[in-house]
């Protein structure tokens, strides 16, 4: 199987590269986290790159790209460790792209590709334990439309979004809701989250939304799946540059008159790492390569993967700032950050004891990857 990019490909990873290299260093991460965890002017130029309209088509005014140049442009992300949550407008774009009538993405994907509207995924609430199927929200008809009431926790910039994508109880199943964050009934609250970026919980009564699709529990389980493709390539990213650092630095400290790098057992530590990045980094090209495979398949090839991202970011994570030492949790040092944002993204989505019991529930007589 031929892995190799193509020509479109690279420049758009060359081109994100370039501004998290040069647009969105460590001391600009540092002011967007004291200034609250969310820099719209940073997002804004995200969208300049296009890349907030990856997945809207053409039509609409978007690039419509697909998974890989997704993952592509993730990782150069992760690589950043920037805050700014363009997963959440990969989820957004793909379900009102796939799944909302086309009022709704007349009205929506145009606004989203150009950056003028930041919209994200509110699913989660206290005691659902990453369980998709359990949903406390409830919707009502309310003339022509419908409200939404309930509390949903955790969604990503919650003060900051402009809009919501929503799963609530409507005659007995899971809906999905647009609201919008101006309506009468909506109220967010947000918070830094650990790695930094924000968060927070967002309050609906009788708040006005527009249905997007009535039988929704495929599309909240695609909308996860996409997340968990995008936060695997970010991922990815993180790691490879956490490794790339700690390499520098065993490089250059030194003990007993030597760099530390010349250590036969740290050097064995760091061929671990790489051996869990490049693990990571496979599982990560397998889950966008089953990004747009039937929901069956694509649930368990997203779990699969969420197993072996999870190990990999806990084991490279851990190991980058123990090859530190003390230095290694300091808040002045980037190592740190790695560490905490690898942490964040293993629970991201689910964590890997979730994923791990969805593995077991899905499988069948073979238990192989590919089977």
């Amino acid at each position: 199987m031929d892995f190799d990019f193509s020509d479109d490909q690279v420049a758009l990873r060359d081109a994100v590269q370039k501004w998290v290299e040069k647009g969105y260093d460590f001391e600009r991460r540092r002011g967007i986290v004291a200034a609250g965890g969310f820099d719209r002017a940073a997002y804004g130029e995200l969208a300049e790159l296009g890349l907030s309209g990856l997945y809207v088509s053409e039509d609409h005014g978007g690039l419509g790209m697909g998974p890989v140049e997704a993952m592509v442009v993730m990782e150069e992300l992760g690589r950043g460790i920037v805050l700014e949550p363009l997963a959440q407008t990969l989820i957004a774009s793909g379900v009102i792209g796939a799944y909302a009538a086309a009022e709704a993405q007349a009205a929506w994907l145009p606004r989203i590709a150009a950056g003028e509207v930041l919209v994200v995924l509110a699913h989660q609430e206290r005691g659902a334990r990453y369980r998709l199927d359990r949903v406390a929200a409830t919707a009502a008809s309310a003339g022509a439309g419908h409200t939404v009431t309930g509390e949903k926790h955790l969604v990503p910039a919650a003060d900051r979004a402009d809009a919501f994508i929503v799963p609530a109880r409507l005659d007995g199943r899971t809906a999905l809701f647009l609201v919008e964050a101006g309506a009468p009934g909506v109220s967010a609250t947000g918070h830094l989250t650990q790695d930094g970026s924000r968060a927070g919980t967002l309050t609906l009564a009788n708040a006005p939304a527009t249905l997007l699709v009535a039988d929704g529990q495929a599309a909240l389980e695609h909308a996860v799946d996409i997340g968990i493709a995008a936060t695997a390539a970010e991922a990815v990213g993180t790691m490879d540059r956490a490794l790339a650092v700690t390499v520098d630095y065993m490089n250059t400290r030194k003990q007993f008159g030597v760099t530390i790098a010349s250590f036969q057992a740290l050097r064995h530590r760091v061929a671990d790492m790489k051996m869990q990045l490049e693990l990571a980094r496979s599982m990560s090209y397998y889950a966008s390569l089953k990004l747009n495979a039937p929901a069956d398949e694509r649930r368990a090839a997203l779990s699969r993967a969420k197993v072996q991202l999870g190990q990999s970011m806990r084991f490279v994570g851990q190991q980058a700032v123990q090859l530190h030492g003390g230095i290694g949790v300091t808040d002045e040092y980037i190592i740190s950050h790695y560490f905490k944002k690898l942490t964040q993204l293993e629970m991201t989505f689910g964590d890997t004891l979730h994923h791990l019991g969805e593995v077991s529930a899905r499988m069948q007589d073979t238990a192989g990857v590919f089977a």
